[in-house]
């Protein structure tokens, strides 16, 4: 497995964990903070959604990162883990040339950009673990723990031979 291939699997179950967490949060008491946890993950979504146009040299539609709308928790757990899924089938058959492959693009403000694939993979592993570790202290501060979406808790828990001496 490719480090971007590992990257992607962890990013799918951070996500997955996350949205679990989120499910049994108390809606009716923590209506605020399920909000505002809901629309950052949007934007993650959004964020994927955009990358995975450019990546397939499709236009995307969206003029923002964020739509105006909120889904809802499922609807957004299952249309992120269908994302994600493509992407991991994605990065699975990337070759190293289409990796390194410059693509044109057009950021949601209008300004041209241009990066390479594995620099558009990168740039979302980042941005959703930034944005998922923003959720996290926002659960944090009603009281709920948030996963440890660690690379090495995934590692560890996906292939347990690693902890053997």
């Amino acid at each position: 497995m490719t480090s971007l291939q590992q990257l992607f699997a962890q990013k799918s179950w951070a996500n997955q964990e996350l949205f679990a967490v989120l499910a049994d949060v108390d809606a009716s008491q923590h209506a605020e903070a399920l909000h505002a946890a809901l629309r950052m993950l949007n934007h993650i979504y959004v964020v994927d959604r955009i990358f995975h146009a450019h990546l397939s040299q499709q236009a995307h539609g969206y003029t923002r990162s964020n739509t105006d709308d909120t889904p809802s928790l499922e609807a957004l757990q299952f249309e992120q883990a269908e994302l994600d899924a493509w992407f991991e089938r994605y990065v699975a058959e990337l070759s190293p040339e289409q990796a390194a492959e410059r693509l044109r693009f057009q950021f949601t403000d209008g300004d041209t950009g241009c990066m390479s694939r594995e620099e558009m993979l990168l740039h979302l592993i980042t941005h959703g673990a930034y944005h998922r570790g923003n959720v996290g202290q926002m659960i944090k501060a009603i009281s709920v723990a948030s996963p440890r979406d660690l690379l090495t808790r995934f590692l560890h828990l996906s292939e347990p031979q690693r902890r053997q001496a």
